[in-house]
């Protein structure tokens, strides 16, 4: 009996773009829960108010290149980059203030560029890095965690103060914000204070920062699970946390009253979703196994020396970026031998 056997491929592809961008907006839910737990409304506010105009934006660009918008809008690539980009503001950022960052992110480093998998650069660090040197000010307006504010704003002041920038009477933004453990410690120790002067404050918890420690570690587990079902390569997050950890250990070991701790550094800013969400980018990043262990560790080397001698506290953003330039000469120079190919040069 003859069956009739159709051309392969024999399996229906489950990594299709959508799937995978949604996979990845599924792993990025408990780090958003986290953080709307110690850092309240503006974090779901932002989110809402980031999609529809990164949706709005995409589509717009498209219909000015004449381009189909359904298909593009439907692989949710425009909501992962908004949900990065927000995951890195203030949670009280105004309106205003993501409407460039998304702006610059969708229209400017991926549209203009082509669209989904012609970009050089990763969107949302493009939108972040636009922000933080255009609006320092703006960007350093961080909510102080629930469990140490003395004042918790509610889902209507929230929204007061994301569209018109008015806080409730009687209170100021000293108030409702603090600043972020690392931009703490580079400050501290910019004023003569050592790590244990810096550290000896409710602020930074049990172990890297009140609220941030949970939101790391939270972005942690996604990344995990990613990781668990595929969607990114092993070598690149483990390449970023791996240098930075080692780094800084060695740091800290010669001088700990100078120089944070590995803890520190992984769990107290934005290591854990830089590494899983940002560096892992399939289309900026490097694409080689080899490619990527080195991408990566060139992230985590970055990050450990902005950090530690540069003028912005976090650093992953600058890292990424400055590493995905370097991408496609890494990809040349380790690129696997194809079978058969002459490796003489």
């Amino acid at each position: 009996m003859k069956f009739q056997v159709d051309s392969s491929p024999h399996l229906a592809p489950v990594n299709d773009v959508g799937h995978v961008m949604r996979q990845v907006l599924l792993a990025l839910l408990p780090g958003i829960a986290v953080a709307t737990w110690y850092f309240g409304w503006g974090v779901l506010i932002n989110l809402w108010l980031a999609t529809l105009l990164a949706v709005a934006f995409e589509a717009g660009v498209l219909a000015l290149r004449r381009r189909p918008i359904r298909p593009v809008i439907g692989d949710w690539s425009a909501v992962v980059t908004a949900w990065l980009l927000v995951l890195a503001l203030p949670p009280l950022a105004p309106w205003w203030l993501l409407t460039i960052g998304v702006f610059f992110a969708i229209v400017v480093a991926k549209q203009l560029y082509g669209g989904l998998g012609y970009n050089p650069f990763n969107p949302a660090m493009i939108g972040y890095v636009v922000l933080l040197i255009s609006f320092p000010a703006a960007m350093t307006n961080w909510v102080a965690p629930t469990t140490i504010a003395d004042v918790h704003l509610g889902l209507l002041d929230s929204l007061r103060v994301t569209f018109t920038g008015a806080l409730p009477a009687g209170i100021g933004w000293d108030a409702i914000t603090t600043a972020t453990p690392l931009d703490a410690v580079r400050s501290g120790l910019r004023q003569g204070e050592t790590i244990s002067e810096i550290q000896n404050s409710i602020a930074f918890g049990l172990l890297a920062g009140e609220g941030w420690e949970w939101m790391a570690l939270a972005f942690a587990a996604g990344g995990l699970w990613m990781l668990r079902r595929g969607i990114i390569d092993w070598r690149t997050p483990t390449a970023v946390l791996g240098t930075l950890a080692a780094l800084s250990a060695v740091f800290w070991l010669v001088d700990a009253e100078h120089y944070a701790s590995p803890i520190q550094h992984l769990l107290g800013g934005g290591a854990m979703l830089g590494a899983f969400f940002i560096a892992t980018d399939p289309v900026s990043g490097s694409t080689t196994p080899t490619g990527r262990l080195i991408f990566g560790a060139g992230v985590g080397l970055l990050t450990f020396v902005i950090r530690s001698w540069g003028g912005y506290p976090d650093a992953i953003a600058f890292a990424v970026l400055l590493m995905n330039m370097a991408a496609p000469t890494i990809d040349a120079y380790t690129r696997p031998r194809v079978y058969g190919e002459d490796s003489r040069p």
